[in-house]
């Protein structure tokens, strides 16, 4: 791929970059081979991959902690410098649109995220901005900026999550047929959601959500993890008799994960969803999620601020999280997209700072993305083929790309074997009427 100039140069004019991106190594991530992130990044980076090495997280973006690096170079790909993403748009910011740097500044109010997950991450919550700002000011070394962080997960494999409270009706059901649960919370409390109705208000029933969930997350270790030997032996005996619910086997499946874990027990509180691929999931401030296995496209809003409480060996702050969720209950929405084009759908959840588009083209097929008011960030997930803009002209693109498209740039795909593209940009909505 020629990019003509060097990076002074690039200064001045502001078009379509390729970009080497960040990695993570979380414990939670596929080892070696077996992670799509691995391989997207040594294609992006041209390192190897260590099979013993679990690979997670690939971030796509300007946030400090996974930074992005403009690349200048020749066909090879090698930058001529170490300019961030974020420092190139601080001196290029008409890259970003008008409209763009008016809201939120010269950075990016989105971050692009390819995840690859092997074993459940924490039962977590992203604080909005009232909090988060109260969070960083409180405790910068754990809450690195003061940005809320709204985000959506779109399927690339079949792909597990546990996200929002189970109804009302299923809460009961879980208490009259978990005794674990039951038994921890104790008695008062389990009688007190078993009486509670909608007819008594949502202020009534979210209170009573409020205080068992709380009462279950604060309790004590010991007693957590002999609730969990009970739990057990139980399901080991009803497991001879019958088939065991879904949930039931999630449950023995995490404990196997996180031995000891009160977000093992938790989890029957929880709405357990499985995407297909080209499936989405929508997650707000202050909502209760984890990831439990697949992988997945992750677009949020430029922060990585999170409150744990269970199925984690990191910190957790059971007291913030319980008093944050908004405690939600029922089945989330599941998002197909809606199609643009034959070849291309579009993900646009409810929030101003990104949309998701994901383009899938058969050999010799096209698709054209027509120029949006705000920045793009583009990643080849399969495939080759070409991108056609302007400064750009008839350039390569193949699997690990990843490219950074400034505002008001017609773009144009072509594929040279089947492609598949996601594109992230600020949301469609922000810029008026659609």
């Amino acid at each position: 791929m020629a990019i003509n100039g060097s990076a002074a140069a690039a200064e001045d004019r502001g078009g379509v970059r390729r970009l080497r991106c960040s990695v993570k190594n979380y414990d939670w991530g596929l080892l070696g081979g077996e992670s799509r992130v691995a391989r997207l990044f040594s294609l992006n980076s041209g390192l190897g991959v260590d099979d013993e090495k679990p690979y997670a997280e690939f971030w796509m973006g300007t946030h400090d902690s996974g930074p992005s690096f403009v690349v200048e170079g020749g066909e090879s790909g090698e930058s001529t410098g170490n300019l961030s993403l974020k420092e190139w748009i601080a001196k290029n910011p008409h890259v970003l649109g008008d409209e763009v740097v008016r809201e939120w500044g010269t950075d990016l109010p989105f971050l692009f995220k390819v995840l690859s997950v092997a074993k459940a991450l924490s039962i977590q919550a992203h604080p909005d901005k009232e909090l988060a700002a109260v969070l960083h000011k409180r405790r910068p070394d754990a809450f690195k900026d003061a940005n809320h962080k709204p985000e959506m997960a779109l399927a690339l494999t079949e792909f597990e999550a546990l996200c929002g409270f189970v109804s009302l009706e299923e809460l009961k059901d879980v208490f009259q047929n978990v005794p674990e649960i039951a038994e921890v919370v104790g008695t008062a409390y389990s009688e007190k959601v078993l009486a509670v109705n909608k007819q008594d208000g949502e202020e009534n029933v979210v209170e009573a959500l409020k205080s068992i969930f709380t009462e279950l997350m604060s309790a004590s270790k010991d007693m957590i993890s002999k609730a969990l030997s009970k739990l057990k032996n139980r399901l080991t005996v009803a497991s001879e008799g019958r088939q065991l619910t879904d949930k039931e086997q999630l449950v023995l499946r995490l404990e196997k994960q996180y031995p000891g874990d009160v977000g093992v027990l938790a989890a029957f509180l929880f709405n357990h969803v499985t995407l297909k691929p080209g499936e989405a999931l929508y997650v707000g401030a202050n909502e209760l999620h984890a990831y439990l296995c697949g992988e997945c496209i992750e677009c949020m809003a430029t922060s990585d601020n999170v409150v744990r409480a269970g199925l984690t060996p990191k910190e957790r702050d059971v007291e913030v999280l319980c008093s944050m969720l908004t405690y939600k209950q029922g089945f989330p929405e599941i998002v197909q997209g809606v199609a643009l084009n034959p070849h291309t759908r579009r993900y646009l959840p409810p929030f101003n700072e990104f949309e998701v588009d994901w383009c899938v083209l058969p050999e010799g097929a096209s698709a054209v993305f027509r120029p949006a008011p705000g920045p793009s960030i583009f990643v080849v997930v399969e495939g080759d083929g070409r991108m056609h803009a302007k400064s750009f002209e008839d350039d390569v693109v193949r699997e690990g790309d990843v490219l950074f498209v400034p505002a008001n740039t017609d773009i144009k795909l072509t594929a040279a074997s089947g492609l598949h593209v996601y594109r992230a940009g600020v949301s469609s909505r922000f810029f008026g009427p659609l």
